[in-house]
């Protein structure tokens, strides 16, 4: 049961009445009528007594300011019984927000081998699965994703574990906005924003073949063709701030048909990656020199 002390103050138009537990953790409160009481159930009851001028909720203690009407020590036991009674029959006192904490944040640029796209990486894992957003109406699975295309030289955005590959216009060069993004990625974060909702990513198209159930359901070829590039491969093009998806495979001309994401899109070098290196690869690994790697636009 709670048990409340009266203790005067410095001013005799207001008086205390303490808790022995803290009763205001994140704020301190001033209520100066009762139209601002929707997060105080108590300051709300009370302003029900007509001597009531301003209720203060702050730490331990609940501050009553008076208008001269009455005095103090002819009513200050009845407003502490008023609120013993309140409290001990489970009444909520205040209502808090949890205060955001900062989680401090570290981001960092890497070029990749696309002049268009950068890199930018993240001392904290982003999201265990890849995403995609070719534009703004991409992004119900990302609030961050939605926020960096509100920059009009935002292109394209990719998200893998703890990095972001952001994809530019022409219009602008990188060296010009480097500094804003970063800058913007980073208190994002630090202000415990959400950056991607991973369940919702889950549900992407994109990531349908992600799913356990799609790889068993694939001829053996193929299944080992996506460990091929899941364990050789896509180390490489996520170091780029890229990825590399499967997408089929045709048992008849031997065709395995790739994605390519992020950085890797689009990029300059891609095609010689495709035949020099995956091609190549597969080759070797499938003992099958008939093997041909394209890439499709996701």
């Amino acid at each position: 049961m709670e048990s409340i002390t009266i203790k005067s103050t410095q001013n005799p138009s207001i008086i205390k009445f303490e808790f022995s537990d803290f009763i205001a953790k994140n704020n301190n409160y001033e209520f100066k009528n009762i139209d601002e009481t929707a997060n105080s159930p108590l300051a709300k009851q009370l302003f029900y007594l007509p001597f009531v001028k301003t209720v203060y909720i702050s730490g331990n203690f609940i501050a009553l300011e008076k208008y001269s009407i009455v005095e103090w020590e002819d009513v200050q036991d009845d407003v502490a019984s008023q609120i013993e009674e309140f409290v001990n029959k489970g009444g909520q006192i205040v209502i808090e927000e949890e205060s955001k904490k900062k989680q401090p944040s570290t981001i960092y640029v890497e070029a990749t081998p696309n002049p268009s796209v950068l890199k930018f990486v993240s001392n904290k894992i982003l999201t265990k699965t890849p995403a995609e957003f070719k534009n703004i109406d991409e992004t119900i699975a990302s609030p961050l994703a939605k926020e960096l295309f509100k920059f009009p030289f935002v292109k394209e955005v990719f998200m893998d574990e703890n990095y972001i590959s952001i994809t530019k216009y022409a219009v602008t060069e990188w060296d010009e906005v480097t500094a804003e993004v970063r800058s913007f990625i980073k208190v994002y974060i630090e202000n415990g924003n959400t950056v991607i909702d991973e369940s919702l990513v889950q549900q992407m198209p994109q990531n349908e073949k992600n799913q356990e159930a799609y790889f068993d359901s694939l001829d053996t070829t193929s299944q080992r063709i996506i460990n091929i590039l899941e364990e050789y491969v896509k180390p490489a093009v996520q170091a780029d701030g890229g990825n590399i998806a499967f997408e089929s495979y045709d048992e008849t001309d031997k065709r395995v048909k790739v994605i390519l994401q992020g950085a890797c899109s689009g990029c300059p070098s891609s095609t010689f990656t495709l035949k020099s290196g995956i091609e190549n690869m597969l080759k070797d690994m499938l003992n099958d020199n008939d093997i041909k790697v394209e890439a499709v636009n996701a």
